[in-house]
């Protein structure tokens, strides 16, 4: 059965079986940021007693590590698994993700905890690329993108809802509460996914050599380049939310989740403005987007002693950061010529790549006593820095048009 030709309830009901995936996704990518002390106490704990900024600093290379796998998993697995029939793809790749988020609630130690973490990022990437291609098919022509950005709703939703939730949880009941209910979302999109996503064919004969293909065109390069490092001041400061509301603007613990809440929603507002504002004028987005979202970041820094003042501006972060999501996305399948289906995939790679270095660089200026504001700092010299690559991504483009062939 061709899945665009699915009734209008069924693909619904596909649709929404995939964004519980992503929904989880977004929860087990985001509420480690959350819960950075509760996981140093614990995993921690005599380093945390003698300094808990070195453990901040070492608990934040589980962000890392999460990251790693996504950009390690999303090139490889979308590659190997082009050939295969979609639908068994995604549910072998929605039960790695519920086996390897169930491994992090019950594995004892930080270094078994690490491995699980970039487990759990593997599949990451190659479940968004597949499903967007899943979703566009089975909403059928003139619908496509609607079906793909319902998808990414999942993702968006859970900054809004998933990850406050599990913050919460995870002050209340300890961190591995969290991630119990990151497995449970997992489980339930598996069955989902099994009872109602229809049958989806591959691209039979397809090689890995093809889909790597992407990787001779320079435009491309410079796109993921934009991702991983004008994107990374986002994570640098995402990353280290919790001891700023809580050691900056000395706040009490219970007011993190309400930060995460708005961040959220600047998010989801973001993501659907950066869209539309993309299509009216990608490059003017990109470039506009970065040089904001590095004054933003220099703000946060300067006014984060006091709660009003950060909150504010969180809020404002998650707007401005998510509307260049979807421009890079944009901006990636406009210069990957006939290689949609890996440049869906290395995009998470490449953002995920922003997010391991923007972790580091978070936790480095912390552990060398710059103080908690410093990673908002280093955000804004990712967000100049991915800026000043996007401008010579465009005068080489202006130099040689064949480079976006």
């Amino acid at each position: 059965m061709n899945p665009s030709t699915e009734s209008r309830g069924a693909a619904k009901w596909a649709l929404l079986s995939l964004a519980i995936g992503s929904f989880g996704i977004g929860m087990t990518e985001f509420v480690v940021m959350g819960l950075l002390p509760n996981i140093a106490a614990e995993l921690l704990p005599t380093l945390w007693a003698s300094s808990p900024e070195d453990a901040l600093s070492q608990a934040g290379w589980l962000i890392s590590l999460y990251a790693l796998g996504v950009v390690v998993g999303a090139p490889t697995i979308a590659g190997f698994v082009a050939r295969f029939p979609r639908h068994r793809v995604i549910i072998a790749l929605a039960i790695a993700l519920t086996v390897f988020n169930a491994l992090t609630v019950v594995l004892p130690t930080f270094e078994l905890v690490g491995v699980s973490r970039f487990l759990a990022g593997l599949p990451h990437g190659a479940y968004f690329g597949i499903g967007a291609l899943i979703a566009a098919d089975v909403m059928g022509p003139g619908n496509r993108a609607k079906g793909v950005a319902f998808i990414l709703t999942g993702l968006t939703v859970a900054n809004v809802v998933g990850v406050p939730l599990g913050t919460f949880l995870g002050q209340q009941w300890g961190w591995r509460a969290a991630f119990g209910v990151v497995a449970l979302v997992f489980a339930i999109a598996t069955v989902c996914i099994l009872l109602f996503v229809p049958e989806h064919p591959g691209t039979p004969g397809r090689t890995m050599r093809q889909e790597l293909g992407v990787f001779r065109i320079p435009q491309v390069w410079f796109t993921l380049g934009i991702g991983a490092i004008g994107f990374g001041g986002f994570f640098a400061v995402y990353s280290y939310i919790a001891p700023l509301v809580t050691e900056v603007a000395e706040s009490p613990e219970w007011v993190v989740p309400i930060v995460l809440v708005l961040m959220g929603v600047g998010m989801t507002v973001g993501n659907l403005v950066g869209g539309h504002l993309a299509d009216i004028d990608l490059r003017r987005t990109l470039l506009w987007g970065l040089a904001v979202m590095a004054g933003v970041f220099a703000l946060l820094a300067l006014l984060s002693f006091w709660i009003v003042s950060l909150a504010a501006l969180v809020l404002v972060v998650g707007l401005v950061s998510a509307a260049l999501s979807p421009t890079i996305q944009t901006r990636l399948m406009d210069v990957a010529g006939d290689n949609q289906s890996i440049a869906a995939a290395i995009n998470h790679s490449a953002l995920n790549i922003g997010n391991s270095l923007g972790a580091f660089l978070g936790g480095v200026v912390i552990a060398a006593g710059w103080g908690f504001t410093a990673p908002s700092w280093t955000g804004a010299v990712l967000a100049v820095a991915g800026l000043l690559i996007a401008l010579v991504a465009y005068r080489a483009e202006a130099r040689r048009p064949a480079l976006v062939a």
